[in-house]
């Protein structure tokens, strides 16, 4: 009788499945978390750390996160970053009003952020993406410089390059130009590792199984310029590697080219300049409510340089700039400030640029420089015309007293000046830049076109403490300095004041809330730099630069949702 023996095979245990769901709900997490580290790299790449490289691999680590995305992805992750970014560099707005407004305004300009990195994802699936993606970059930032209420510029790339290999640039064609080229490097690196990575890889199967409308992360209507699985089909293979090394070589490489354009040589001689830095008697927005302690600590500091220079302790000035808003009072409507102001000009003997807020009896305030003069009194005036929404001036006032009653802390609105002002002193014309003026290309590019052989970047930010916010300041100085081939002085109300070479470097600075006098001799210059010749022109070429790949792409977006939902894309 045969008998049958029942031979079991060994089964593996089975294998633990994560539910697709969950996978997804991960990946998503980690994007989010590598776009919020790409935007504190950014944030930390700004002064008042030295670390301006940190720019380079924060764009690389944000194309990586945008890479392959649906629009309504990379907007949400182009979001995060530009939080990651704003939230920290600018917490100094709400030091004295709260958080309401601090987050208000970083989640605004955090949306031209986001606007942009929408823009980078549709450009990312062309040839030669890392080219269109910078210049989509620079056009988001060129955005948000220009609206609403007149823009606000704080946190362009370019203000964090002073100390960097990129700041030759500026003086070719100024902020947008550096920008472009600092996001060029960033995502030229990441093309770079990305082409070496998918080398690594197997070639991408022609399996009909995966499609674009099976990956999330690439949309169905254009199909991804680099998939992930692998080298582009069609397109020579050395292709990539070639468009991401010149991507990272080129702009370092014109930056070095660049170099010549930096100067801090003199074409009509030099000018010995003394910035006074008077203090405050409280740090806040409070900061004049003792009544002329501001100017009077400004006067004070005057006579005690008048003094230096006759007992020979410190060269006599050509002359001397004051702050924004050294005089808290205006000397035209009260004779004591009048008076104050007249003694330490005679005192020290040479003109003397003022800060004061104007309070005609009809109409808006004003943030004006006087030009005072030892022997005449005032005789010019320059009107701040960049003013500064919901600092200087509330707009919709009703609206955005329902967010915070803050805003009638602003009891007058500032109007602002229409012209630009440059001040004969002493033989040396010397152009107004006020405190908040500086970030705006525009503004700096037109004061020197005026006839300007020196700037002068007279600031109050006491209402902000010690926070970065004068650090960030003082580096956008310094890259103004470089872009227009020109000295600048900062005289701040309670610091950091400094006089800076036209090369950028800063020769002499002041400690925060401390009484101080900056004596320097500068060259003066009158040549014009090529970025201040060309203007705006270069910003307007990397708009072209980003708007045409931008309506490809969007054009292709629109011929794929026409297709038949079933037809298969083409490789």
């Amino acid at each position: 009788m045969s008998s049958s023996v029942a031979v079991t095979a060994a089964e593996d245990p089975p294998a633990v499945v994560v539910p697709r769901r969950r996978r997804r709900g991960v990946a998503v997490l980690v994007d989010c978390g590598l776009a919020a580290v790409a935007g504190v790299l950014l944030y930390l790449s700004f002064p008042p750390r030295p670390l301006w490289w940190l720019a380079v691999p924060a764009f690389a680590l944000l194309a990586h996160c945008l890479f392959g995305r649906r629009p309504r992805a990379a907007f949400g992750l182009g979001l995060i970053a530009g939080l990651g970014f704003l939230l920290p560099l600018l917490v100094w707005t709400g030091e004295e009003v709260g958080p309401v407004p601090w987050l208000a305004l970083t989640l605004i300009e955090a949306l031209f952020v986001a606007a942009g990195c929408l823009g980078i994802a549709l450009v990312a699936r062309l040839p030669l993406w890392p080219v269109w993606a910078a210049a989509v970059w620079v056009g988001a930032e060129g955005l948000r410089a220009r609206v609403p209420f007149g823009g606000f510029s704080w946190g362009k790339i370019a203000f964090g390059q002073a100390d960097g290999v990129f700041i030759p640039l500026v003086a070719l064609g100024g902020t947008p130009l550096v920008g472009f080229a600092v996001a060029l490097c960033g995502f030229g690196l990441y093309a770079g590792l990305r082409t070496a990575a998918d080398r690594r890889r197997p070639a991408a199967t022609d399996d009909p199984a995966v499609t674009p409308a099976d990956d999330p992360a690439v949309p169905p209507a254009v199909p991804a310029a680099a998939p992930r699985t692998g080298p582009s089909v069609g397109r020579p293979a050395r292709l990539p590697a070639v468009v991401a090394g010149l991507a990272v070589l080129l702009p370092v490489a014109a930056a070095l080219a660049a170099r010549p354009l930096v100067d801090a040589g003199a074409e009509d001689g030099t000018a010995t300049a003394a910035v006074i830095q008077g203090n405050v008697p409280r740090a806040g927005f409070d900061f004049n409510a003792q009544r002329r302690a501001v100017l009077d600590n400004h006067a004070r500091r005057t006579v005690q340089l008048a003094e230096d220079v006759k007992a020979g302790r410190a060269a006599r000035p050509d002359f001397v700039v004051w702050p924004e808003n050294s005089s808290d009072l205006d000397p035209y409507t009260n004779p004591d400030a009048y008076q104050v102001i007249d003694r330490a000009v005679k005192a020290i003997g040479v003109p003397v640029s003022i800060g004061a807020v104007l309070a005609p009896e009809t109409g808006p305030l004003r943030n004006t420089q006087i030009l005072w003069d030892p022997a005449k009194g005032p005789v010019d005036t320059y009107d701040k015309r960049q003013i500064q929404p919901f600092g200087e001036y509330i707009p919709m006032r009703s609206i955005a007293r329902v967010f915070s009653s803050d805003v009638d802390r602003v009891r007058r609105d500032f109007g602002p000046g229409d012209e630009p002002g440059v001040f004969d002193m002493a033989g040396t014309g010397v152009g107004l830049v006020t405190c908040y003026e500086a970030a705006f290309d525009g503004r700096v590019r037109d004061t020197v076109r005026a006839g300007a052989q020196v700037i002068s970047v007279p600031s109050n930010n006491a209402t902000f403490g010690r926070t970065e916010m004068t650090y960030q300041q003082l580096a956008m100085d310094r890259v103004r300095a470089v872009e227009h081939g020109r000295a600048v002085l900062v005289p701040v109300t309670s610091g950091v004041s400094a006089v800076i070479r036209p090369d950028g470097k800063v020769v002499k600075q002041t400690e925060m809330f401390t009484p101080a006098a900056l004596v320097a001799r500068i060259p003066l210059r009158s040549s014009l730099t090529p970025a201040t010749r060309l203007g705006p022109l270069p910003e307007y070429a990397l708009f072209v630069l980003a708007a045409a790949p931008l309506g490809w792409a969007l054009y292709g977006a629109a011929r794929g949702r026409r297709r038949p939902r079933a037809a298969t894309p083409k490789p």
